[in-house]
């Protein structure tokens, strides 16, 4: 992101993250697309000191970042389903059941790009994406070349984050 937010711990011009079984890089320039704006290069440096995962000076990073190779990636769509409702009993005293519908219960990213080797998952395996959840290939909508993925369970609450009662 070239302008991020407080407590944006991923790339961004001038900050350092660490790769997933990599090194430490720094991005030190955005090269967008004239016509569009569209970022299509990210110019970083690395420390090939860090291989191990931690620098030799004792510096530290704010965040492990995992990546695809877009030349080697496959075209993917995945299917993010969570809880129905907001609270636990919709249909408390006379009230509108409407008003309590999760907004994200169901959130598709159409255009994601995945690992090659599940290029070919057969449908109805099950995989977990790391610090994501577990998901099912689509027995309908999944094809050899553009799997389709839905997430069966999620790895992180946000029912208990949502209500209040995360673990502490």
């Amino acid at each position: 992101m070239e302008n991020p937010p407080k407590k944006f711990y991923r790339l961004a011009p001038g900050r350092e993250v660490r790769l997933r079984y990599g090194y430490f890089i720094k991005c030190v320039s955005v090269v967008k697309d004239p016509n569009t704006g569209e970022v299509v290069e990210i110019h970083c440096t690395y420390d090939p000191e860090t291989r191990s995962g931690f620098a030799p000076d004792g510096r530290k990073v704010d965040a492990t970042i995992h990546w695809v190779s877009a030349d080697h990636s496959v075209p993917g769509e995945v299917r993010l389903y969570d809880r129905l409702f907001r609270v636990a009993n919709p249909l408390g005293e006379n009230d509108d059941f409407t008003k309590y519908l999760n907004p994200k219960s169901f959130e598709r990213i159409d255009s994601c790009r995945l690992e090659s080797s599940l290029k070919g998952a057969a449908p109805g395996s099950r995989f977990q994406f790391e610090r994501l959840g577990y998901f099912c290939v689509d027995l309908k909508d999944s094809t050899p070349g553009r799997p389709v993925f839905n997430r069966v369970v999620t790895l992180r609450d946000s029912w208990a984050k949502m209500t209040g009662q995360e673990k502490k």
